[in-house]
């Protein structure tokens, strides 16, 4: 039986879905059908699909509305189609092909052509795939995604906080280094909760606070004659921090507990200067924690976009602009990159000051998130362990960020050997 492949067109409420024997010789026959996207039509889909003897479907990565019929027909069809006595090799296989590589001459938006050419682009191996990791990995990424978008949340209250104050005429932010400090956020619970004595919110400070008591008093005087508008609107902001903060410890506690089995490589990665156990949790969540699917580092290093580009006429390169790649492991490697480039006496600071005289800052980044990037490739993929060779970093300095990172890990409710600790100092 010659093989079957299947085309559909992602929407909200409906799929466009055309099958074809893909080895018969002339124009595709194409067999249609439109079915919706509940999970009852989508389940009778994948079924429909096994009685065809489809071996392999492609799908348009559409919003978010693609990834329910991924879901479903990885769970339905695929260990149907792969089980059969006549399977192929890729029998089983999903596809999903980015939009703008299939797009048709304008005018021409149809819902069944689109599913079409989406069989014959993939036959003819002109579509750009995208990697979709399996399902445990997609629920690891969404974990990280979400408390990436709590983090970025909690940085919205706290700047809407410090502009409640300064409308309030109360000048903490001038005196206090972290709005989000204890010394801090007990003054202003106390301001929300209707104190105004500044005398008596100053001696709420901690005494390792730099600012005297009559600075504190000074800056906190407004709060004798404080509306009562401002108090409710600082007492919702406090509230809303303390409810995102508590919902980003469960979201750690249970990243923590997810990425158990793989704790051994968030440990290795955590070693890495610039990096930490938040970013090794999400570099595994986006690349897996062996990145099996990346044969070579250079192909990483494609993927998550930290490569020049290549564009070539005549052996010349018009364009080296990096692609745009993965944004999640971008954002990551080029905050790695900048703290890297600032850990005294390792070898990312040696390479910083190499390049940054003749290339600028923003080069010289991406250089080091480019080295970086193949850095954890090696790790990853090989198991080895990274070990800092940078002339000037003495013992005090590695004992104290192992120490650190042992903590961190152990928080997590990591459970990190005495031996491993020692061993996995950087020599």
């Amino acid at each position: 039986m010659a093989p079957k492949i299947a085309g559909i067109d992602v929407h909200k409420r409906m799929l466009a879905v055309v099958v074809a024997d893909v080895e018969l010789v002339g124009e595709y026959t194409f067999e249609r059908r439109r079915c919706g996207s509940s999970p009852s039509e989508l389940r009778e889909l994948a079924d429909w699909l096994v009685a065809q003897h489809v071996e392999e479907v492609v799908m348009e990565s559409t919003a978010q509305y693609w990834k329910p019929v991924w879901a479903t027909l990885e769970r339905y069809w695929k260990p149907a189609a792969q089980q059969r006595a006549d399977a192929a090799t890729r029998a089983g296989t999903l596809h999903l092909a980015q939009a703008l590589s299939n797009r048709a001459r304008p005018g021409r938006k149809k819902d069944f052509p689109d599913a079409e050419r989406l069989v014959k682009r993939l036959v003819a191996d002109e579509l750009v795939l995208s990697f979709v990791p399996d399902p445990e990995q997609r629920l690891w990424r969404t974990l990280t995604r979400t408390k990436y978008q709590l983090t970025k949340t909690r940085v919205q209250l706290q700047n809407r906080l410090e502009a409640l104050l300064e409308q309030a005429h109360l000048k903490l932010s001038s005196l206090v280094t972290d709005l989000l400090g204890v010394s801090a956020r007990r003054m202003l619970q106390a301001v929300a909760d209707g104190a105004t004595e500044p005398g008596a919110l100053a001696d709420l400070a901690d005494a390792r606070l730099r600012a005297t008591p009559e600075q504190l008093r000074d800056a906190l005087g407004a709060c004798a004659e404080l509306h009562p508008i401002y108090r409710r609107l600082l007492k919702m902001t406090l509230a809303d921090l303390a409810l995102l903060e508590t919902q980003m410890r469960q979201l750690d506690q249970d990243l923590a507990d997810l990425l158990r089995p793989p704790h051994d490589h968030v440990e290795r990665l955590a070693d890495v200067p610039g990096l930490g156990v938040d970013s090794a949790q999400q570099i595994i969540a986006e690349v897996g924690p062996t990145a099996a699917t990346f044969p070579a580092a250079r192909q990483l290093a494609s993927w998550v976009g930290v490569c020049p580009g290549t564009e070539e006429s005549a052996d010349v390169n018009e364009s080296p602009r990096s692609p745009k790649g993965n944004r999640q492991m971008r954002r990551l490697l080029n905050q790695a990159a900048n703290a890297a480039g600032k850990y005294k006496g390792g070898v990312f600071q040696l390479l910083y000051r190499r390049y940054v005289p003749r290339l600028g800052h923003q080069q010289t980044i991406a250089i080091i998130a480019h080295r970086l990037c193949r850095l954890i490739w090696k790790i990853l993929h090989e198991g080895v362990r990274y070990e800092e060779r940078g002339s000037a970093l003495n013992q005090k300095s590695k004992r104290a960020r192992a120490a650190r990172m042992i903590r961190e890990l152990r928080s997590l409710g990591y459970r990190v050997e005495p031996a491993l600790c020692a061993s996995a100092l950087p020599v």
